[in-house]
């Protein structure tokens, strides 16, 4: 049975095909523009691979998030069930889909003797890391006083964490992204010497750590040549997603190229924050000899004709691309607006009046979306739905892992786990009544020695214990002593972690039965996993996305609006899409000052367009109110359009204001004079009662 012929498109069927009859074709980029299928493009040549005979368990997909993998798994499977023989058994799921880091923490703790690291090594998650930076912070401003500002401990990371991830020095990343911090050049470079070996000693890495020491293991020929040959195809999703160090990877991954296959798009590169660089998809032909195959996936999906020939506008201006133009079968539809209003309070008028308008036309709510550049931006918009009493949902806010209960508990099992991870155990042990930071710490450096970590039961009954705390600490050894026992059974082991902090959740919070509730999810979520280990890593590496405790107050309807950062839409699609504030100063970004990051900002408005299906409309507010201008002045910053939108791309556009100009009357003929006396009324109004009109 022909793979897929009946429902993809020639430019899809060729992807798909590429080095069909080859063990190991030869690399393959795909340029997959917005709604062009690219999903669908994958998981057929996904199922293609295996029907003609690839391995499953050597095909190495890498996506950026596990949800991405698991529905490329699904997909491909039931396009092998629709094309496999009958009576044929369908292969088994793809054991390495993942993503970089889930994929990178696995091999890590396949080859962690070779590496110096213990098989059983923690992973910190990015509010961990900050906080073993503060400690650290903390000790080196101690030694080295500092008479101006340095960087908080999430300045540290994030400066620590880009020079990972983009390959690059200190000095050049504190330079060209954090310019104020240049006069502790030096001082940085003593602070992260510590935190690598404080990392070290603690047996943690953190999600840098898990793409540099993959990288550093493919530096090794013995180790490179033992997980190159462990797979036969490696397929990447997102790639224009992917920093220097994830190219690295994969460069060294599969040298030659063969078995490589790469999908993305260079026009949707938005993530330069994260240290993710367009140039990986622009370079990546020329790093093989012969170069790579191009398959670009032109025809949309979702938009209209009227849509994309706005977005393809906007786009063409970039100053380096794959040329290509979007073009898609829905021929016609509404050309998107340009509408300009005064200010940020209008502008929140004119979008929720358009939305009310769709939905009276039949548009759900769900169906519609209002993106912006940053979270900030929708303030006004946010209040004026709430008077309208129209519910909405926005994306962002507190996540789960993030929630003080849900930190606590998986502290204490972290800790069980790596008796050396002492930020987890600062924190598991704090949870006990009458335990403060000098008792912890101290009964920390008592852990670390040798002998303890040979028996760390035996040292913990050693300890002496707050009388307040006598209870707990002896129902903490009893856990302890049962997860640490052999045949110990997962996902019991929880259970019992979560049993000994329910005897502390009301003593510690004021909200315990809702704290309860998410300990209790948590659990169900740990029963998904098939080991303690895997269920820590797995986790850290791709958290839920909300605490009950703190998530947004649920509305009584089963319609929401999406307010949604451009950042947080990307790959989603909707009816109709309003964008906010396309002026300069917000799209671009004030902070984007040079050539680079000013394309990167072309890029998040094409992004923003082709989220829409049917209706566009981009709002310019014309001025915005200042808080902070002096008494007297003006108090107003005033606005031009976008860069973005130059004549060019204004010609596929229709252009209007609102509200509309009012319309003033001809003046009518003047009415004929009629004269009033008004002191007789007067006089009238003023007679006693009984003698008006006498």
């Amino acid at each position: 049975m022909a793979l897929s012929a009946d429902v993809l498109n020639p430019e899809q069927q060729r992807a798909v095909a590429h080095g069909a009859g080859l063990s190991q074709p030869g690399p393959l980029l795909i340029i997959a523009g917005a709604g062009a299928g690219k999903t669908a493009t994958l998981a057929h040549r996904v199922a293609r691979l295996i029907r003609d005979g690839a391995d499953p368990a050597r095909v190495l997909l890498l996506t950026f998030s596990r949800r991405a993998a698991a529905e490329l798994e699904q997909r491909a499977g039931r396009v092998l069930r629709a094309t496999l023989p009958s009576g044929v058994a369908v292969p088994p799921s793809l054991p390495w889909a993942g993503t970089f880091h889930s994929i990178g923490a696995r091999l890590l703790r396949m080859h962690a003797e070779s590496l110096g690291l213990a098989a059983n090594f923690t992973v910190h998650d990015r509010g961990d890391s900050e906080d073993l930076m503060a400690l650290l912070r903390h000790e080196t401003l101690a030694r080295h006083p500092v008479e101006s500002r340095f960087p908080t401990a999430a300045t540290c990371v994030a400066v620590y964490s880009r020079c990972v991830n983009a390959e690059a020095p200190l000095a050049t990343v504190v330079e060209r992204h954090f310019a104020w911090c240049g006069a502790h050049t030096e001082r940085l470079r003593a602070l992260f010497d510590d935190y690598v070996a404080a990392k070290q000693r603690q047996q943690v890495l953190d999600f840098d750590d898990l793409l540099l020491y993959w990288a550093v293991m493919l530096g090794e020929p013995a180790l490179a040549a033992d997980i190159g040959a462990r797979f036969d195809h490696v397929l990447v999703d997102e790639y224009q997603d992917t920093n220097a160090l994830q190219a690295t990877i994969l460069r060294r991954l599969k040298p030659d190229g063969r078995g490589v296959t790469v999908v993305g798009d260079d026009a949707q590169a938005i993530y330069g924050f994260r240290a993710a660089t367009v140039r990986n998809i622009l370079d990546f032909p020329q790093q093989y000899a012969p170069p790579a195959e191009i398959v670009t996936l032109a025809r949309n999906y979702r938009s209209t004709e009227a849509v994309l020939g706005a977005a393809n506008a906007v786009i063409a201006l970039a100053r380096e691309r794959y040329t290509k133009d979007l073009v898609t079968d829905r021929a016609g539809g509404a050309p998107p607006a340009v509408v300009t209003v005064a200010d940020e309070t209008t502008e929140a008028r004119c979008v929720v009046e358009q939305v009310l308008a769709w939905r009276e036309e039949g548009i759900a709510l769900k169906a519609q979306a209002v993106l912006f550049r940053s979270s900030g931006h929708s303030a006004h918009v946010e209040l004026e739905l709430a008077r309208r009493n129209v519910p909405f949902v926005k994306y962002g806010g507190l996540k789960f892992l993030e929630a003080a209960h849900v930190k606590d508990a998986l502290a204490v099992l972290r800790w069980i786990e790596n008796p050396r991870a002492r930020l987890a155990g600062f924190r598991a042990l704090r949870l006990m009544p009458g335990v403060g930071p000098a008792t912890a710490t101290r009964w920390l450096d008592a852990l670390d020695a040798p002998a303890a970590q040979d028996d760390l039961l035996a040292a913990m009954r050693n300890f002496r214990v707050p009388p307040a705390a006598v209870e707990s600490w002896v129902r903490l050894i009893g856990v302890v002593a049962s997860l640490r026992a052999p045949g110990s059974a997962w996902p019991g082991e929880f259970d019992a972690v979560v049993a000994w902090y329910a005897g502390e959740l009301e003593r510690l919070y004021d909200d315990a039965a809702l704290r309860q509730a998410d300990l209790e999810q948590l659990a169900r979520i740990a029963a998904a996993y098939p080991s303690r280990e895997r269920f820590l890593t797995e986790l850290t590496l791709d958290p839920p996305a909300a605490a009950a405790g703190h998530a947004a107050e649920p509305w009584l309807d089963d319609d929401y609006l999406t307010l949604s950062t451009i950042h947080s839409a990307k790959g989603q699609e909707w009816k109709t899409v309003q964008v906010l504030r396309c002026v300069d100063g917000c799209l671009p970004s004030d902070m984007a000052s040079g050539p680079d990051e000013i394309e990167e900002e072309r890029r998040l408005l094409y992004v923003a367009m082709t989220r829409a299906r049917d209706a566009l409309v981009l709002t310019l507010p014309q001025r915005f109110y200042v808080t902070g201008q002096a008494a007297g002045g003006d108090r107003h910053v005033y606005a031009l359009p976008s860069r973005f939108l130059p004549a060019s791309v204004l010609r596929h556009c229709t252009q209007r204001t609102w509200p509309e100009p009012v319309r003033v009357a001809a003046e009518p003929e003047a009415a004929p004079r009629v004269r009033i006396d008004v002191r007789a009324l007067l006089r009238d109004v003023w007679k006693p009662a009984g003698t008006r009109g006498a």
